[in-house]
């Protein structure tokens, strides 16, 4: 689910606010006669940290841009990811604008920006410079927005470089005392789960009071849904029946698994740092959740461990990361398109993958650390088969607030399945309205 992280690597986050009843946006590219080459003074603004995959890409970006560009100076300015996210649409009013810009994805953030024509489209420039055709069509979903500032169709108006997706992580250690195989197949995976509770352990790292049962549910959707049910359930397609095959079969067997003791009972009240903490801890020996882990568990985890992705699967809940944006008012409008460009580049992409940053133009074949390489492996065998469905919550405004509340009370044992998609279904035709007729 989106909401997951600390607020320095809040990209993925894409709680839908209000409604947009917007005006569209123009596709000039061209700015006025300042938005050119010839301009001194290039301003670049973004919200990572220094030494992380993509604040490493970035430097090197930027690298580049200067050996290219000796004649203007680079201005960078670190922000934070409340500033822009809350004060973005009052900033990009004035001429004081940043020339490229990091921006969260989703309708509520780019798609609103671009509806109210703060930010350049750049459907002209994507085509002139094979962005179109580079990046994975699920990845490009992100990148562009409709009039009302819907993603997934209309102009592109950002553009993204590196990507997330939810696997399996598994003690590796636990497995091999109880003679466990690491599972290949969902009916393994099942399997193991009640080898590991036979054996007294609780299988299953999660939390019910923030994103990772709702990421565990949404595994499970995807499990016995495919790219149709996707595309209704995020982009209104067509209507999703909750009562349906797929919605009825995930949430009965997470039921039959909370049932099971595959979770433990106590998880409608934990966090997601306590599921990483217990994870880390060697307390359960699997733990579905996101990429963005990655990095701490290098760090912290004392047993050997590994990742899979959801055995079984397809489609993997995921998503690009943040898009650079141009401002409407940028004033060096094509140097902004010469170091989006260059931050696409084959040397770029391979800074964010040996940092384990999943580039989306990458080749996981450079990176030198096994681990990295496997999970940048995984994300681009996801890549390959058209394979990201994003978040659970992404679809209407307050999703995420009813995903978790409904999953306690499944978890909880308050609420039976069709109870719980009963509940779900009625938060989310409501958004939906909301958003598409409001």
């Amino acid at each position: 689910m989106a909401l997951r992280r600390s607020t320095r690597v809040l990209a993925g986050v894409a709680v839908l606010a209000l409604p947009l009843t917007l005006a569209a946006c123009g596709g000039d590219t061209g700015g006025d006669d300042e938005a050119t080459s010839g301009a001194s003074t290039f301003t670049i603004w973004d919200y990572e940290n220094d030494d992380s995959a993509m604040g490493q890409a970035w430097a090197k970006a930027i690298e580049i841009f200067k050996t290219e560009h000796p004649d203007v100076t680079v201005v960078t300015e670190d922000q934070t990811f409340e500033q822009i996210q809350k004060n973005a649409k009052i900033f990009l009013t004035g001429d004081d604008v940043p020339d490229v810009m990091e921006y969260n994805k989703g309708n509520a953030t780019a798609g609103q920006l671009a509806s109210q024509g703060l930010i350049t489209s750049l459907t002209d420039v994507a085509e002139e410079r094979g962005w179109d055709t580079t990046l994975p069509a699920s990845i490009q979903t992100t990148a562009t927005y409709d009039e009302q500032g819907l993603m997934g169709s209309g102009d592109w108006f950002g553009v993204p470089n590196y990507g997330e997706f939810v696997g399996v992580y598994y003690n590796q250690d636990a497995f091999d005392q109880l003679g466990i195989a690491v599972p290949t197949t969902f009916e393994e995976f099942e399997a193991s789960l009640k080898a590991f509770k036979d054996a007294g352990i609780t299988p299953l790292a999660t939390a019910g009071a923030e994103y990772p049962m709702g990421q565990l549910w949404y595994e499970l959707v995807l499990h016995y849904g495919d790219r149709a049910l996707v595309d209704d359930y995020q982009l209104f397609t067509s209507d999703v029946d909750f009562q349906g095959e797929a919605f009825t079969k995930a949430t009965e067997k997470l039921d039959e698994w909370i049932k099971a003791g595959y979770i433990a009972s106590d998880s409608a009240a934990l966090t997601a740092e306590d599921m990483g903490v217990s994870f880390i801890g060697g307390t359960y020996p699997m733990m579905v959740s996101g990429s963005w882990w990655f990095g701490r568990l290098v760090e912290e985890v004392p047993f050997t461990w590994g990742q899979f992705l959801f055995p079984g699967n397809d489609l993997h809940p995921g998503s690009s990361g943040n898009l650079w944006v141009v401002p409407e008012n940028a004033k060096a409008k094509d140097l902004a398109y010469d170091f989006i460009d260059i931050t696409l580049r084959p040397e770029v992409q391979e800074v964010l993958g040996q940092a384990g940053g999943l580039p989306v133009a990458g080749d996981s074949s450079t990176i030198t650390d096994e681990k990295t390489r496997a999970l940048t492996e995984n994300f681009e065998n996801i890549l390959g088969d058209d394979g990201l469905a994003y978040y659970p919550d992404w679809p209407v405004p307050g999703f995420y607030d009813v995903i978790v509340s409904e999953l306690q009370s499944l978890i909880n044992q308050s609420k039976s399945p069709s109870e719980v998609l009963d509940g779900l279904s009625t938060a989310y035709f409501e958004g939906k309205t909301d958003l598409t007729e409001g």
